[in-house]
């Protein structure tokens, strides 16, 4: 530990960025990460064998009178018989095959892939030095995060990391509370370790804070994943917001933009709730959308189920075309969706992901002009349907119409991604319509030809002032019509 903290002293002092934010703001949005707009983000950890619940089971199965509490003691016995770190030798990925799984993230489309290093639990899914409760020493006895980077350089996919460590400073904490196997004496490197009181998720300035030896833990973990991985991405969950953390989120952006600079590489840093300072990184909105487009770049991240990150054996699965609708409307308001996908414990990839990633992977192979290395246009769209902005709102249905579009720019091409195709091929644009150049300044170009991607028909086209109306016969889809209009 202590040659570590030298070490990530001696590279911020030697190196571009320093450890405060205006050092930190002049650090450039990475090329990749704008053009590739479409990520897998995969939560998968000891907490897949119980596959109840979610992949707060550890939490959880500690709470008494909770349905994890109940169904643990149903299932494995008493607390102090059968732990949380009695399900790490069950957890032993016999069939994971990273090769499998990167195979499968290229055919769905996505360009970068951030795999959970480490959950709330404590569980390292990686080789590490800091604890021996890694998945290198337990469980699968594999370098699962090791394996998952080789394979996707050897694809061309973007490597990242996910670190929810932060929240084990409370996860475990009401293993305490009754007769559990989270007993005292506790010290640094125990997978049970600080297991403290919990107090309100999403007050910063809550008691008892980490200590100084916590934050510095939390430190060394993260640069060991930026020193072993080299991930281009590194993602946080929401408890950093913690004020306790703030120092230390300084170090750390610091340490992993000086060593990209080493590398070579363009980096980026996603969070929650304001824990970094704006324009140091780049926000994501967990599970929710903005209703508008925005003037910088940001990132939704959501899952394949509505129930949980993980595994469980009663995943409630959303439509790919529900889905591909939200890349859409992100991608046509300045950002990117991560995706998240939920292996079993043996390795595999549940039957129900796997189909929802290659339906989403079909229609991109299609459309995805519309989509990799598109911009904003002056309007991200129209019609009639509002997306509810805000976390946690992508479980409410949006009934879109063949009224609602979405646009993006690519090269000397508008896209118009209609949300719902029509039932009898008349498609309207309103803000493409003849306008008075002298009155509002409005879309005032020239249109030369309107094809929909995918398919070989004719457009039959006409313009007036209430839009730029377009018939095509034999289009039937259940996911976004893409039209692909060329301007002068």
């Amino acid at each position: 530990m202590k040659d570590y903290l030298e070490q990530i002293d001696k590279v911020i002092a030697e190196g571009k960025y320093k450890d405060n934010w205006d050092s930190l703001s002049a650090h450039p949005l990475p090329g990749w990460f704008r053009e590739g707009k479409f990520g897998i983000f995969i939560h998968w950890g000891a907490y897949s064998v119980p596959a109840f619940g979610s992949e707060w089971y550890p939490r959880n199965m500690y709470i008494q009178d909770s349905p994890e509490f109940e169904h643990h003691v149903k299932t494995y016995g008493p607390h102090k018989n059968f732990g949380y770190k009695d399900f790490i030798p069950m957890f032993k990925a016999e069939k994971f095959d990273a090769a499998r799984w990167a195979d499968l993230f290229e055919k769905a489309g996505a360009k970068y892939v951030v795999p959970v290093a480490e959950h709330h639990d404590g569980f390292q899914m990686y080789r590490s030095e800091i604890s021996h409760w890694n998945a290198w020493e337990h469980g699968p006895k594999r370098d699962t995060l090791g394996e998952l980077c080789e394979e996707f350089a050897k694809r061309g996919i973007v490597n990242g990391a996910s670190s929810h460590r932060a929240e084990h400073w409370f996860f475990l904490g009401h293993g305490k509370e009754f007769d559990s196997d989270v007993k005292e004496p506790l010290v640094r490197g125990d997978l049970y370790w600080p297991s403290m009181p919990e107090a309100d998720h999403h007050d910063i300035y809550s008691k008892p804070e980490p200590t100084e030896e916590y934050l510095q833990d939390w430190l060394v973990r993260t640069c060991e994943i930026i020193d072993r991985y080299r991930p281009r991405l590194l993602y946080f969950d929401w408890w950093i917001q913690h004020n306790s953390f703030k120092p230390y989120l300084k170090k750390l952006a610091a340490y992993y933009y000086n060593r990209a600079e080493e590398w070579g590489e363009q980096v980026l840093i996603n969070y929650k709730h304001d824990a970094f300072m704006f324009g140091t990184a780049v926000v994501d909105i967990e599970r929710g959308q903005f209703a508008d487009v925005k003037p910088y770049y940001w990132q939704t991240d959501t899952a394949v189920a509505l129930n949980s990150w993980c595994y469980t054996e009663n995943n409630t699965y959303r439509p790919a075309s529900d889905i591909i609708c939200d890349l859409v409307d992100i991608v046509s308001k300045n950002g990117n969706l991560l995706l998240n996908i939920g292996p079993k414990a043996d390795g595999t990839i549940p039957e129900e992901d796997e189909a929802i990633l290659l339906e989403i992977g079909e229609w991109l192979k299609v459309n995805g002009e519309a989509i990799y290395g598109s911009h904003v246009w002056r309007k991200y769209g129209e019609g009639p349907t509002r997306v509810v902005e805000g976390q946690f709102s992508d479980g409410i249905k949006k009934e879109f119409t063949s009224d609602d579009i979405r646009y993006t720019m690519n090269g000397g091409n508008l896209y118009a991604i209609v949300m719902k195709c029509s039932e009898n091929g008349e498609y309207t644009f309103p803000a493409l319509g003849e306008q008075d150049a002298s009155k509002k300044p409005n879309f005032h170009g020239i249109i030369k030809k309107a094809e929909v991607l995918g398919f070989d028909g004719e457009c039959c086209c006409t313009r007036d002032e209430a839009g730029f109306h377009v018939k095509v016969d034999g289009v039937k889809s259940d996911k976004p019509v893409v039209f692909r209009i060329a301007l002068d």
